[in-house]
Formats: structure tokens, sequence, C-alpha cells
């Protein structure tokens, strides 16, 4: 899509901006530099170069928002090969067309996973910026919950999580280019097909592109509607427990029967007492299932269940715990399989420079820009894990995430398209 160029107004200013001569390190590490002079009838004025370049990004919020329409549009469920590989295509041509080098990695189940590699003015790490594509909602869902604006909103499946973040990473990496002529540094986007549904297919790229990366930055949405960027993350794991008991007939032969259902029910109450709230360890039982017949004593019962935890040192406690469980009724046998998926972010140094960074940026144009720490997970929780610095929820602001309501907040597009391409500049 072309971009102009930024025009200066013609007006008598008192203040001039100008980039270093001849010190590309200073230019790199803050991009523009504001020069201060003093105002001819009043107080020390800075320019706000920032300010310039936010009204750059207002100028095409309704761009922004057609693009990001476009994508919600496009539907993509996780489970859906066919159409997750429809997106795929697109978003590399999209990419592709402001100067991108796309490729497919393929993927048997889930749609191909998409890398798009941007080069830089030296040759310094790329800056990973990673996200998804794929959706939680089943195919047709945009007949029930079309993609539409309302006032200030857009809504749509997706639209939140995390479309609008891809459209984002689109919008910062071209108007770098529009300033710069070429990226500061070379830029990686890797966007998955699979990460609501455990990023099985994407996640050793993931880890092998950010070990070559200086920083990733996840477009994930922000945390709630003040917009926090998120330095920290709950590790995120699923257990199966499954319990083996001895069928009988429920009316003839009661007592020669040992229920699998009963010993389950005992069984999710201990695991239920693993929960340490304070400690930031959560335990749900979440779906369970058991039996054949209701006069069938029954002789097999599985319950799934949720875990999350806020640092490294609780998951061998937690998987300790899960496999020392032992059955009330001796005659039954128990079965645990599983364990943490993804494991925690922390806030690490690495991760607070990055956000010590993001809010510099923010100030420059009076935003106080606040930080989360959240318990859901995301591809982050991977690229922070092997100890690549990580700044999350760098996506857009609004609610209603996997819900009918989802929506994001237009207002806020701009200055999220602004924080992303200053945090490339200066990494």
């Amino acid at each position: 899509m072309f971009v102009p160029k930024i025009v200066r107004p013609k007006q008598r200013q008192d203040y001039t901006v100008r980039l270093v001569p001849g010190d590309r390190h200073k230019r790199a590490k803050g991009g523009f530099m504001a020069v201060k002079r003093k105002a001819r009838n009043g107080p020390e004025k800075v320019d706000s170069v920032w300010d310039e370049r936010l009204k750059y990004f207002e100028a095409r919020r309704d761009a922004l928002v057609q693009t990001i329409r476009s994508f919600v549009e496009i539907e993509s469920p996780s489970d859906d090969k066919p159409a997750a590989d429809r997106m795929g295509a697109f978003l590399a041509g999209t990419f592709e067309a402001i100067g991108g080098r796309a490729q497919l990695h393929p993927a048997e189940t889930f749609g191909n996973n998409l890398q798009i590699d941007f080069p830089g003015s030296d040759k310094s790490n790329p800056i990973l910026l990673l996200g998804h594509f794929d959706t939680v909602y089943p195919m047709g869902t945009l007949a029930k919950m079309p993609c539409r604006v309302e006032g200030d909103r857009l809504h749509g499946p997706g639209v939140l999580d995390m479309k609008s973040g891809v459209a984002l990473m689109l919008y910062a990496v071209e108007a770098l280019k529009a300033w710069h002529g070429l990226l500061p540094r070379p830029v990686t986007v890797f966007l998955v097909s699979d990460e609501e549904v455990g990023s099985d297919s994407s996640r050793k790229i993931t880890e092998e592109l950010a070990r070559k990366s200086a920083a990733v930055f996840v477009l994930e949405p922000a945390a709630g509607l003040r917009g926090a960027v998120k330095t920290a993350r709950k590790g995120v794991g699923d257990y199966t427990l499954t319990v083996h008991g001895v069928a009988a007939h429920a009316g003839l032969d009661p007592g020669k029967g040992h229920s699998a259902i009963v010993e389950l029910a005992r069984q999710i109450i201990a695991v239920s007492k693993f929960n340490d709230l304070k400690q930031g360890v959560s335990v749900n039982p979440g779906v369970i299932r058991g039996g054949t017949r209701t006069n069938v004593v029954a002789a097999e019962a599985t319950v799934e269940i949720d875990v999350r935890i806020k640092n490294a040192k609780q998951v061998a406690m937690l998987d300790r715990k899960m496999h020392a469980l032992k059955p009330f009724d001796k005659r039954c046998k128990l079965a645990v399989s599983g364990g943490i998926n993804r494991m925690p972010m922390e806030r690490t140094t690495g991760v607070a420079a990055l956000y010590e960074k993001a809010q510099e940026i923010a100030k420059h144009i009076d935003w106080k820009l606040e930080e989360a720490a959240v318990g859901g997970g995301s591809d982050g929780n991977f690229t922070a894990g092997i100890g690549i610095p990580t700044l999350d929820g760098l996506g857009a602001v609004g609610e209603g995430a996997h819900a009918v309501h989802e929506y994001i907040l237009v207002p806020e597009l701009p200055r999220r398209a602004l924080l992303l391409a200053g945090l490339i500049e200066v990494i």
C-alpha cells in the first residue's frame, strides 16, 4: 500500500528538528532527536516529532480499521486447515506488498505457519514480532457475529485476539520503511496457525527464531481497557487423571463393583486442595467423563485439569503432587498424564528493560503506559522461557476475547502502532 511521506505544516515554528549527523548509533537507538530551542516570546519548548508520528498513524486510522476488517472477514478457526491456510496465504501477500520475504512452514494438521523477513540497515540480530492468526470461532460465525463498527468500537470474531495485532505489525513496519527508507534493523514477523490450541506445530519454529533475535514483541491484546503491556504471564499446563475401577451390575451385584466415578469425585476434591492462590498456583478440574449406563458401576472415569503457575520453581512441585495421588479405593487404579505446556513468562531484568523503553516512548506523547501480570498464557511464554527478552500485550485495546461481544477500541490504534514502531527503533 502507498504511504505518503510526512509533510510538515507550513507555519512559523519556534523549534527545529534534525537527525544527528553522522551518528547512526544514536539514530538507531532513539530515532529522531528532539532539539530544544528558545521560543521567541515564551519558555523553552520541545519539538514533538513523536506527536508528528502519532498524527501519521492517526491519518491512517481508517485504513488500519479496513485492514483489520479484511483480516477478520477471512475466518480462520484453529481446527480448519483449509480456512487457516487461506488466511496465511492472504497475509503472506499482504506483507510481501510492503517488501517482506514470506516463507510458509508446512503443517500437517493445522494451518501452515507464516514467517516474513524484512532486511535492516545493519547486520544486527532481528526483532521478532510474534502473533497468531487462528481463532476460537468455528466457520460460519461471521453470519451471526458480523464484523462491524459501532461508535468507537470495532466488533468481530478474533478482532481483539488477535487479528488487530497482526495489522499493527504491518502498519508499524510500513511506517518505519517510510521514515527511514530501510528498517533500522532486521525484523522477523512470525504468525502461527495453532496458538489457540497449544502451538504444537509452531512452538519449535517460534523458539528457533527467538534464539536468533535480540528481543521479542508479542502482539497479543493489551491487558484491560487501560492498555497495559504484559510483563509477566503464568505458566499453563494440562493434566488428565484417569481412574480405572471395577464394573458390576448396579442392581444385581452392586457390592462387587468399585466405581471409578466415586473414586474420581474423591480425587477431584484432593486435587482442588493443590490451589494456592496467594502463591499464584491455580488448579481447575474443568472437564469430567465417566461411566457407560446408569445401571452399571462405572469402570472408568476421567477428569481434565487446567493448571496455572507463577514461576518455574512451582513446576516440579505441582508435577510431584499430581503423580503422588493415591486411590482411596484400593481396587481402583490411577493414571496421570500431561504437564506444563507453557513455562511462566517471568518479569526478568530483560523484560523489565523492554518495559522501561516502552514507557520512555509513551512519555513522548503524554501516555502513562502501565504494565500487568496476567494469568493467561501466550507464545511469549515460550520465548521468555528460553531467556529471550520478551514484551507481551502490545496489541489492541478492547474486551471480550473469545466472546460474542469481542471488540477493540479504534481510537487506541494509532498510539499502539506508534509504540511498536518506536520499540523496533530503539532496541
